[in-house]
């Protein structure tokens, strides 16, 4: 068993309104520093098996087809094998 991580960001080009949300909020607290907030999601699961061709494949279709939007969003991952406890 692998437990997965994936990383969904916006596209560089995008505009991200949460971040700039976030951005317009640190500014009025006095962070006057901050700059270029991008808000992402951070999910963790695990894949039953042991068969790394079939991790690989199944974390990248579902980061691909479900997590993300292709079309504004990329993705990154990576993954651990764990114990089945």
């Amino acid at each position: 068993m692998y437990k997965a991580t994936v990383i969904v960001k916006r596209r560089k080009d995008i505009l991200d309104p949460q971040g700039k949300a976030a951005e317009q909020g640190a500014k009025l607290l006095g962070f006057n520093n901050v700059s270029d907030t991008k808000i992402g999601k951070y999910i963790e699961f695990f894949v039953h098996s042991n068969d790394l061709t079939v991790v690989e494949k199944e974390i990248k279709e579902y980061a691909g087809k479900l997590l993300s939007n292709p079309i504004i969003e990329d993705f990154e991952f990576k993954y651990e094998k764990v114990d089945e406890t």
